[in-house]
């Protein structure tokens, strides 16, 4: 079973749309709240040769990138850590602070506990007056990207070039905020890889995803065809997917590509073939 299906399992015993998003919203005075947690392991989630601080970073990013993709503002985290170590609780936390503090938010508490592999748990909170959901996608609508896909993957096969786009994601917040004032109708980030990402899409509208590989934005010195795979269907970019009607593109301050259409038909295609659902997924055999 994937974490997907395993989540569908669930799925009655929480309110009704509790797993649509990455983030919970939950109204506050006048605006919204979104909370957002994730957890990480050192075997499946930070490549070897980070530094604790760089795991830090990473912890914290990830999270505050949930709570981009909703286009909210962070304004704080926890951070729970299993240290198999204790000596690597200063460095870990030193790496969340700095990210914590890049993207306007703070480092506010946490948890530790031993554990036989390095576990981290980041739980955030951010803001906002309206969110961008991945529901809302209309019919001849535009996909579009911001930056450009595969480069973490492009990191993990070998191409050097990329480590630090693998180990030290940029939540894309100014971005987020961005779109969701200029009328993005349903957003996303990328964690899992762009055609898992359509899929999550799929999921929750009655619309379909038509995109083309061609306009796909791709790694530099990556051989074409290898660094398309690898934006399609590869982990760790952290950017965002997002859909806006064509008269509200482009955003001005977001560097983004329209890679393909909102369309009618229920399904996800890419150059007019079925998309299957690939990317990075945790899995129980």
């Amino acid at each position: 079973m994937d974490e997907r299906g395993l989540i569908r399992t669930i799925s009655a015993v929480l309110p009704s749309g509790a797993t649509a998003d990455d983030c919970a919203v939950l109204p506050h005075g006048g605006e919204l709240l979104l909370l957002s947690t994730d957890m990480l392991h050192e075997t499946t989630d930070f490549p070897v040769g980070m530094t604790d601080e760089e795991i830090g970073w990473m912890a914290a990013a990830v999270t505050i990138s949930d709570i981009a993709g909703m286009g909210a503002r962070p304004l704080a985290l926890l951070l729970a850590s299993g240290l198999d170590r204790p000596e690597r609780l200063a460095g870990i936390t030193e790496g969340a602070a700095r990210c914590c503090r890049t993207y306007g938010a703070d480092l506010v508490g946490g948890d530790t506990d031993a554990h036989t592999e390095l576990t981290l748990v980041s739980t955030g909170l951010g803001a906002a007056e309206q969110v961008v959901r991945r529901q809302g996608a209309h019919v001849d609508d535009l996909v579009c990207v911001t930056g450009y896909l595969g480069g973490a993957q492009a990191a993990l096969s070998g191409y050097d070039d990329y480590w630090e786009r693998l180990i030290a994601p940029q939540p894309r917040v100014a971005e987020g905020l961005a779109l969701n004032a200029a009328g993005a109708t349903a957003m996303m980030d990328i964690s899992d890889g762009l055609a898992m990402s359509l899929h999550d899409m799929l999921g929750v509208n009655e619309c379909g995803f038509a995109v083309e590989t061609a306009r796909l934005p791709l790694p530099a010195g990556v051989p074409e065809a290898e660094a398309r795979t690898f934006a399609l269907s590869g982990g760790g970019d952290f950017e965002l997917l997002f859909t806006i009607p064509p008269e509200k593109f482009p955003v001005a301050g977001v560097e983004a590509t329209a890679v393909g259409r909102v369309v009618e038909a229920h399904g996800v295609w890419a150059d007019g073939a079925p998309l299957p659902a690939e990317g990075y997924m945790h899995r129980w055999e």
